[in-house]
């Protein structure tokens, strides 16, 4: 098959590294992964991508999960859509659903960090953590509340924001296996430490990654046709494949 692979930054080592190793023929897009932040944005984004893929492909392959809900309502214009059944690239990162919900359900307080994140970041931030800011968009935002609303102000606006931080405990650092991650997760003990949070290394899983790009496309994966568009579903799958226009 010639697959067509629109992914985020914060997946290109896994990505390039499953891509070389397919049966099939990729071409591989990265997005900026902080438009994750702007759900609405990516969505756009990734929308405007597939309607340019041309159609000598036999199926365009995102490296995306629900996140934020910046996959529902992705249509499939003449080439089919296939798309892992996760919540978010966390999912990803470990290799499966059942993992995560472990990891949740275990260690409710984790921030999360991986490789590329920490390589690539910019203004956008570093951490993988569900709805927490990052470091430098709090820093952006209490140099504009001190503009705004002077320093006493600030400190009290930012007081109030940073009560996110008290909801985490750990700080955990996917490792994947591929290329030297001893600077990356340095950064992440480095961070953990200065939030007094509790380090731990996890071992990552490709499983979905190298399944996805290899066309093995089961149960952990959705498969959305031409006509369709993608929905969340509310249940175990994470999300389904509808008609356009379908109530």
């Amino acid at each position: 098959m010639r697959l067509k692979c629109i992914g985020c930054e914060a997946l290109a080592r896994p990505i390039y590294w499953c891509a070389a190793q397919s049966p099939h023929t990729i071409d591989v897009e990265m997005l900026r992964y902080g438009l994750h932040n702007t759900p609405a944005d990516l969505r756009a984004r990734l929308q405007e991508r597939i309607n340019a893929t041309d159609d000598a492909y036999d199926a365009i392959v995102l490296v995306y999960g629900l996140c934020g809900q910046a996959s529902a309502g992705l249509r499939a214009r003449t080439t089919r859509l296939v798309i892992p059944r996760a919540h978010d690239c966390i999912t990803l990162f470990l290799g499966s659903r059942a993992r995560y919900q472990h990891e949740f359900e275990n260690h409710p307080g984790t921030y999360w960090y991986v490789q590329d994140y920490l390589e690539r970041r910019d203004s956008t931030g570093s951490s993988l953590a569900i709805g927490a800011g990052s470091a430098a968009d709090l820093d952006k935002t209490y140099a504009e509340y001190v503009a705004k609303f002077g320093m006493e102000n600030a400190d009290y606006l930012m007081q109030v924001m940073g009560e996110w931080q008290k909801h985490y405990s750990r700080a955990a650092f996917v490792d994947l296996g591929i290329g030297d991650a001893a600077y990356a997760q340095t950064q992440a003990q480095e961070n953990a430490a200065q939030r007094g949070w509790t380090f731990e290394r996890i071992a990552g899983d490709l499983v979905l990654i190298r399944h996805l790009l290899n066309g093995d496309w089961q149960n952990d994966f959705l498969i959305v046709e031409p006509g369709q568009q993608i929905e969340m579903s509310y249940d175990g799958d994470v999300m389904r494949g509808a008609r356009v226009g379908e109530v």
